[in-house]
């Protein structure tokens, strides 16, 4: 029998997915599944929900303990062979709501800010200390599990473990699963024209990961009618259509990619200009989408709660990477996925301390990452401006200095593009005073 340890457990909905998926696995029913949270009412609301999984669809036959909070982590991962990791270090109410509140008083308009920006720049600030001290327990009570880091800003957090820690750590997103079928050839109307299955290549960073190529079963570039209707679309947008972001993306710069266009909206100096504020409605752009998300997401929660908690609940495995991963680990059945690992001659034109969202193959020796050679000259180049605010972020959590923070923020395409160099300084300056609570001290 193996051990599962979550790391933000509370997070009940994720966990139902990625436990759920584990109790499916045949070769991980048994295994242990420890839950850790820092927050008791909604660690034992994911301890009620997990036992009641394990009962109706698992026979009971895993073994569930909870873990509450700090002064408990170390052996809540004590002999973990897999440490999955979704923690919010600050939570929505405050921190999000500072991340978006703040720099609006600037004129700094964010979507979901969980990944680059000023606000992904922050959560990773508050974010880096925690898995520090992870990283720390794992060494002495897990030193061969492997992380399975789910939170973001994936890049930042996935290379900071990477390059600074000695775990074992691969990032998982869940953009690549749906990028093609769902997102791309639903939106233009061509997936009842294909013959399936598809072939791809997807390389990238996180969220930015380039859909380099797509072919039908039958060996068939689909790429110029996509680009063909990409465009058309763009002409006259039906009003169901909100991927226009990406469109764009692929009329520009001729590939579309991984993450959605709410999310791509707020990574380049493109389309959130408050120069031009008829570009958000002609892209469709959903301005504070993200506190808007965890309102409705915790009312939602208020209403599905009994139903979750009243023990009527049952599971169909997802599209998480996770179980998968641990049932190729556990069984050497060899998988694929796309995994975020560091850029060890992988993206030849992207620098080496880089987080790079490249195919892996896992297997009993763990992720074994693929070489993609280099990117088209533009999309790497689309890469490098979100890369170099993520490495000074990093060199930020790491050296505790100020200035690599506003290094980071000015470099931020979208920040950069939007606000002065003095207003860059004196918005972080607010925002590390409002979040000192969650933060080191900065020099």
């Amino acid at each position: 029998m193996g051990k599962i340890t979550f790391m933000g457990a509370g997070s009940t909905v994720f966990a139902k997915n990625v436990i759920g998926d584990a109790m499916l696995t045949p070769a991980l029913r048994d295994f242990e599944i420890a839950l850790y949270d820092i927050d008791p009412e909604r660690l034992e609301e994911s301890y009620i929900m997990v036992n009641a999984l394990n009962k109706n669809i698992n026979e009971n036959r895993a073994t569930i303990t909870k873990y509450l909070g700090v002064e408990n982590r170390k052996d809540a991962l004590r002999g973990a062979d897999f440490v999955v990791d979704a923690i919010q270090v600050g939570g929505y109410d405050p921190c999000t709501i500072i991340d978006f509140e703040i720099p609006k008083k600037y004129g700094l308009r964010q979507t979901i800010a969980d990944t680059l920006g000023i606000g992904g720049i922050f959560r990773a600030l508050r974010t880096i200390p925690v898995l520090q001290d992870f990283a720390e327990d794992m060494a002495q009570v897990c030193p061969r599990a492997l992380f399975l880091n789910y939170t973001n800003p994936m890049a930042m957090l996935s290379g900071y473990m990477q390059r600074f820690t000695d775990v074992k750590t691969v990032g998982l997103c869940h953009s690549v699963q749906v990028c093609s079928k769902e997102h791309l050839l639903t939106g233009l109307g061509m997936i009842n024209d294909v013959k399936m299955p598809i072939k791809e290549k997807i390389a990238g960073i996180n969220h930015m990961a380039w859909l380099l190529e797509i072919e039908d079963a039958d060996g068939n570039d689909l790429y110029p009618e996509i680009r063909r209707r990409a465009c058309e679309i763009l002409e006259n947008p039906p009003e169901n259509c909100y991927d226009l972001v990406r469109f764009e993306y692929i009329r520009r710069f001729g590939y579309y990619c991984t993450e959605s266009s709410e999310h791509n909206a707020e990574y380049n100096n493109f389309f959130i200009k408050s120069k031009y504020p008829e570009l958000i409605e002609r892209y469709r752009i959903p301005l504070d989408e993200y506190p808007r998300r965890c309102v409705n997401q915790i009312a939602g929660w208020k209403q599905a709660k009994e139903e979750f908690l009243n023990g009527n609940i049952s599971h169909e495995r997802s599209r998480e990477y996770a179980s998968h991963i641990m049932e190729a680990v556990v069984t050497d059945n060899p998988f694929k996925i796309n995994g975020n690992v560091l850029n060890t001659g992988l993206i030849t034109n992207l620098p080496s301390e880089a987080c790079v969202e490249v195919p892996c193959l896992v297997n009993k020796l763990g992720i074994q990452p693929t070489v993609v050679g280099k990117l088209p000259t533009q999309l790497a180049a689309m890469n490098m401006t979100n890369i170099n605010p993520q490495l000074l972020t990093i060199e930020a959590a790491v050296t505790k200095k100020k200035d690599a923070i506003y290094q980071a923020a000015m470099l931020d395409p979208h920040t950069s593009s939007e606000l002065s160099i003095d207003d860059i300084v004196k918005m972080c300056d607010e925002l590390l005073e409002a979040e000192k609570d969650w933060l080191p001290e900065y020099k």
